[in-house]
C-alpha cells in the first residue's frame, strides 16, 4: 500500500515576498506529525542498534559553522557553495552557516577535540540544510545520518561500510528495492589527467551541451558526469572514461574492495560516471540507488577523504564515510507499504592476519551477525601484526577474540581467545574448533 503521509502539495507553502493570514512553515521545512514520527522511529532505531554492533560511537555537534569550513572542504565551484547554502553574519559580524551536510561538521570536531590520532568509528544524526527547489524526497531542511571512520586506508574499512549499509537495507526489508554503485575516482593527478581528457572531448562538442554543463566546463568539468540532461548523458558515452586513468594504487585498492565485497555477498554495478558533488573525495566513492522515487533515487552515498583532515587543519589521517537521507528512506519504507512496528563495548574483536584470513574472516563473520544479532561484533581493519591486533582487542572491551591466520585458513578452523581472565583459576584459555561450531562455542563464551 502506498503511503498518503507527503500528498501535501508545496503550494500549501507560503513562498518570498506572499503575505499569509496566519502563520505557516518556511516552504521546504515541513512538519512531522505522529502517524510519520513512527516510520522514523523504526528507522533510527535501526540504525542506531545496527552502527552500536559494529562498534560506531555517536558523535553530537552544532547545526551552525563557520562558512569557511564549508568551503575549504566542500568546494568553492560546487552547486551547494555556489547557490545552495545557509550564510549569514552574525551579530559579532561572524560569517556563519547552517550545515549543509555533514561531514565537515564531524571532521572539524574530531581535530578540535583531538582524537584523531588513534582509529575512530562515529555517527551522527541530524538536519542540514540546503536551499532547493522542494520536491518529494528533496527539502530545504532535511534529515541525514551519517557514518565517518578516521585513520585506516585500506579498502577492507571501505567494504565494511558498505557491507553494514547492505545489513541495514536487509533488516529494513528494503534490500530488493535498491542497488549499490560503485566507482573510484582516484588520486589528484589522476582526476587531472582525466578532466584534461574530458574539457578536451567535450570542447569539441560545447554547442551540444546544457547551460550548466558549460558552466561548468572549466571550473569544474568532473561535475558534468553528474548532469541529468538526457543530451549531456548521451555525449558522454564516448567520453573518456575515469577509470582508464586510475593510478596504480587506486587500482589495486579498488579490485581489493570488489573482492571483498563479493565475499560478503554484497551485489554492486560498476559506474564510471559516478563523481559524488562534493570536493574531498578520492578513490572509492558508492551510491545506494532506488527507482521507487521518481528522480531522487539516492538513499545513502559516500566514499573516501583521504586528504580532508589535513586539508581542515589537521594531521595527514585517512577517512571514508557515507550519509543517507532519512527523508527518502522513510519515504521509501512507506512506499513498499512495510511496517513502522538503541556506541556500547565490543562482545566479540575479530583479528586476521594475511588476505587470505581476512577474505575468510569477513565471509565468516557476516554469517554470524546473521544468526547472533544481538551481539556487537568489531572486526578489525587496516592490517597490521598479530600483536598489533591483539592489544586493540583487548582495548576494545570485547569478551572474545577470534583468530584468523593461515593456520586457521588451511585448516578451515577458527581460533576463540577469552580475553578477559577466570576470576577464580587467573587463567585464559583458548581453543581452536572447526566453523561448524564456531556458533555454539561462541555462544557458550559469551554467556559463561
Amino acid at each position: 500500500m502506498k503511503s498518503r503521509l507527503w500528498s501535501r502539495s508545496h503550494d500549501d507553502y507560503a513562498r518570498p515576498g506572499e503575505f499569509v493570514s496566519n502563520l505557516r512553515s518556511i516552504r521546504g521545512m515541513n512538519d512531522i506529525f505522529p502517524e510519520e514520527v513512527r516510520y522514523w522511529q523504526r528507522l533510527e532505531s535501526t540504525v542506531s542498534d545496527l552502527l552500536a554492533n559494529y562498534g560506531y560511537g555517536e558523535v553530537r555537534f552544532p547545526i551552525v559553522e563557520h562558512t569557511e569550513l564549508f568551503r575549504r572542504s566542500i568546494g568553492e565551484v560546487t552547486d551547494i557553495v555556489e547557490k545552495e547554502m545557509y550564510s549569514f553574519d552574525d551579530r559579532n559580524g561572524d560569517n556563519l552557516t547552517l550545515r549543509p551536510e555533514g561531514t565537515a561538521g564531524c571532521v572539524r570536531a574530531a581535530i578540535q577535540k583531538g582524537i584523531l590520532n588513534t582509529p575512530q568509528r562515529l555517527w551522527y544524526a541530524g538536519p542540514m540544510f540546503r536551499h532547493e527547489r522542494p520536491q518529494k524526497g528533496r527539502q530545504r531542511q532535511f534529515h541525514q545520518v551519517g557514518v565517518e571512520a578516521f585513520g585506516v586506508a585500506t579498502p577492507d574499512m571501505d567494504a565494511e561500510l558498505i557491507v553494514l549499509t547492505a545489513r541495514l537495507w536487509h533488516q529494513l526489508g528494503i534490500a530488493d528495492a535498491v542497488e549499490l554503485q560503485i566507482n573510484s575516482i582516484g588520486n589528484a593527478q589522476t582526476r587531472k589527467r582525466h578532466c584534461t581528457a574530458l574539457v578536451e572531448y567535450l570542447e569539441r562538442h560545447v554547442d551540444e551541451l546544457d547551460e550548466d554543463s558549460r558552466r561548468r566546463l572549466q571550473s569544474n568539468p568532473l561535475r558534468i558526469l553528474d548532469s541529468k540532461n538526457p543530451v549531456t548523458q548521451a555525449l558522454l558515452d564516448n567520453a573518456p572514461a575515469l577509470p582508464d586513468f586510475l593510478d596504480d594504487e587506486s587500482a589495486a585498492d579498488f579490485s581489493k574492495l570488489c573482492e571483498l565485497l563479493g565475499r560478503a555477498g554484497v551485489s554492486f554495478v560498476l559506474n564510471p560516471r559516478l563523481v559524488r558533488g562534493l570536493d574531498y573525495y578520492n578513490k572509492t566513492v558508492f551510491e545506494w540507488v532506488t527507482n521507487k522515487l521518481g528522480a531522487q533515487g539516492t538513499v545513502c552515498a559516500g566514499g573516501r577523504y583521504d586528504g580532508l583532515v589535513e586539508q581542515l587543519g589537521g594531521k595527514s589521517t585517512p577517512g571514508v564515510g557515507f550519509a543517507m537521507g532519512m527523508e527518502r528512506l522513510v519515504l521509501l519504507v512507506a512506499e513498499l507499504g512495510l511496517s513502522a512496528t538503541t556506541f556500547a563495548r565490543a562482545d566479540v574483536y575479530v583479528v586476521s592476519v594475511g588476505d587470505r584470513a581476512q577474505g575468510l574472516a569477513l565471509e565468516t563473520v557476516e554469517g554470524l551477525r546473521d544468526i547472533l544479532p544481538g551481539y556487537r561484533i568489531v572486526q578489525h581493519v587496516g592490517g597490521g601484526s598479530f600483536k598489533s591486533q591483539m592489544k586493540k582487542a583487548d582495548k576494545s572491551g570485547a569478551k572474545v577474540a577470534l583468530i584468523w591466520g593461515d593456520d586457521e585458513v588451511d585448516s578451515a578452523t577458527v581460533t576463540i581467545k577469552p580475553l578477559r581472565r577466570d576470576v577464580d583459576t587467573g587463567q585464559i584459555g583458548q581453543q581452536n574448533l572447526p566453523l561448524a561450531e564456531l556458533e555454539a562455542a561462541l555462544v557458550d563464551a559469551l554467556t559463561e
